[in-house]
């Protein structure tokens, strides 16, 4: 647990710790503030090494802990932990990512051909037409005129070959005819072979889209652990990054844990729970979604 901590904090793109150079204070509102704000869950910024005081500003750093030390007005909110409620950022990050992985699989499931038609085969089609590459669906409308018929009308009817040309270089292996301004496509039975091929393409893409899902949430598993043990991970990044310990006799661990313990009052451990929880229903029915789709688009190739 010890290394996996250390290569955690060792790896986190938040900086824990904000020493002014010029008076050699902690900021422990940016200590809480890296810890429970949202950019804790969203993609890192890379941000710059805090920077060590001078010898200058150690002499004014011990001065202000001195009995009777005066406290400017710059500092008088600095001890102040400063919390916000970031269970919406965490769910709304995991929700996009699964739901991304979700309509990838979508769009990848409507390539494969049945022996049914459906307007929506032929959307990944791309046509080059006047040197340039365009979606079919920019090009014509496709329109189904039976369950075993499909009609591609073009915008402009000097694009026919090219449609007719995209269509027939797919892998759905249509051979689609000129009729007028418009091109007919049969769509040819599927024999068995081949439904048996789409199926196990189905069952692999379903496969591959659980993992991203989980992956997603796998992602969050290191920042509910921060969350449930705040001084923990800050011990670890602390004994990490040497930057803590300025001379031989001013030790500001302590303000620092000082400060988490304080925000983690406005986050309690049962709260990380909770929102731990959530995210796990949110995974399991993503799963369940993508499960459904596929078992759906299995069943239309199996009935040819």
């Amino acid at each position: 647990m010890a290394m996996y901590l250390r290569r955690v904090a060792l790896s986190s793109p938040n900086p824990i710790l904000l020493i002014r150079s010029c008076t050699g204070i902690i900021q422990s509102r940016y200590i809480s503030h890296s810890l429970f704000s949202q950019n804790l869950f969203s993609n890192p910024q890379p941000r710059e090494a805090p920077t060590l005081a001078s010898h200058g500003s150690l002499y004014e750093f011990r001065r202000g802990f001195a009995k009777g030390g005066k406290k400017s007005k710059d500092d008088s909110g600095d001890s102040t932990a400063e919390a916000v409620n970031i269970g919406p950022a965490v769910k709304e990050s995991a929700r996009s990512q699964m739901d991304a992985a979700v309509v990838a699989l979508s769009r990848e499931l409507t390539k494969l051909r049945t022996g049914r038609a459906s307007a929506g085969m032929l959307d990944h089609i791309i046509v080059e037409t006047g040197g340039v590459k365009l979606p079919l669906t920019r090009l014509a409308v496709v329109s189904v005129l039976d369950p075993k018929t499909l009609s591609v009308n073009a915008y402009d009817p000097n694009t026919l070959k090219e449609l007719e040309k995209a269509i027939v270089s797919s892998p759905l292996g249509l051979n689609p005819k000129v009729d007028g301004d418009r091109l007919i496509a049969i769509i040819p039975p599927l024999t068995k072979e081949h439904i048996q091929a789409m199926c196990k393409v189905v069952t692999k893409s379903c496969e591959d889209v659980k993992q991203s899902i989980r992956r997603a949430r796998q992602k969050l598993g290191w920042k509910f652990y921060v969350l449930k043990n705040p001084e923990k991970w800050l011990e670890c990044f602390i004994d990490s990054h040497n930057f803590l310990t300025i001379g031989s006799s001013v030790d500001l661990r302590f303000l620092a844990l000082d400060s988490v313990k304080k925000a983690r009052s406005s986050f309690p451990k049962d709260d990380a729970k909770r929102l731990e929880k959530e995210i796990d229903e949110l995974t399991k029915k993503f799963v369940k979604s993508a499960e459904d789709m596929c078992k759906a688009k299995e069943k239309e190739i199996s009935a040819g």
